[in-house]
């Protein structure tokens, strides 16, 4: 067990930090291959684990060059299921922290325990999110790249004119700054893709298989071929038609998919 941790905030009961490693970014279909927690006792005794599990789903390659974790890592490990009510018992007593939990981590791992039939009440605890401390003591916004990158305050800050004037003057401080960003449109595209991939609204409902068939990112049918869901349950994308905010290129594949080839 490591060292005990002196910790600046008083706890009135163990708090667990931890991280998941995962198959993708998606809750309702993608599973834990990793999870990592550093529990630390009031009196600042500190435990710590890191278990592998086999998400009983193929890792995507693009998650592997991420974390690491192949198929054949987890080949032999047990799935999560096996492990979550140990897991739960774990973290019964705890509050919960962690980089970003809010947001993916926690949401995750309630799925998981949810799909292995194992109650765990995430509204009893405290949760603390270092991400979140982070982006709010430390703002990402336009007047912070001014500041950062041209060494000045950005005036007139919501002025459409000096707004848009600072973000051409902050990329070519950003070009000067990092050597090995690309030097080209097309190279600096791909780069912000890496951090967040543009997503149209037909993405957010849909993804495309190899064989080009669209399938529900989304709602109920996730993971549903949109051709089938149009067979066995046209009510629901007749429904989704009279979605006052449905794009209108969702609104097309989904008639489209309906009136059939």
């Amino acid at each position: 067990m490591p060292d005990p941790l002196p910790f600046p905030v008083p706890l009135e009961r163990p708090l667990v930090f931890f991280d998941l490693e995962t198959t993708g970014l998606r809750v309702e279909q993608d599973r834990i291959v990793e999870l990592a927690i550093i529990r630390l006792s009031p009196g600042g005794d500190l435990l710590e684990r890191v278990r592998r599990f086999n998400p009983g789903i193929p890792i995507p390659a693009e998650a592997s060059a991420v974390h690491g974790i192949t198929d054949a890592d987890v080949a032999d490990k047990p799935p999560f299921a096996s492990r979550a009510r140990s897991l739960a018992d774990l973290l019964e007593p705890c509050d919960l922290a962690g980089f970003n939990v809010r947001r993916f981590d926690l949401p995750m791992l309630l799925a998981e325990f949810d799909r292995a039939g194992v109650s765990f009440d995430a509204r009893s605890r405290r949760v603390v999110d270092v991400q979140m401390i982070f982006h709010r003591e430390e703002p990402r916004d336009l007047s912070a790249a001014v500041r950062f990158y041209l060494g000045r305050e950005l005036e007139g800050a919501h002025s459409a004119l000096a707004d848009i004037r600072a973000t051409a003057q902050v990329l070519g401080a950003q070009m000067e700054r990092y050597g090995h960003l690309p030097r080209d449109l097309e190279g600096l595209h791909d780069y912000c893709d890496e951090v967040r991939p543009f997503e149209t609204a037909l993405d957010r409902w849909f993804e495309a298989g190899e064989d080009g068939a669209l399938r529900f990112r989304r709602g109920k049918h996730t993971g549903v071929p949109l051709a089938e869901v149009a067979r066995a349950h046209p009510d629901y994308l007749q429904w989704m038609l009279g979605l006052d905010d449905l794009a209108a290129e969702v609104k097309e594949a989904v008639r489209a998919a309906l009136t059939g080839p």
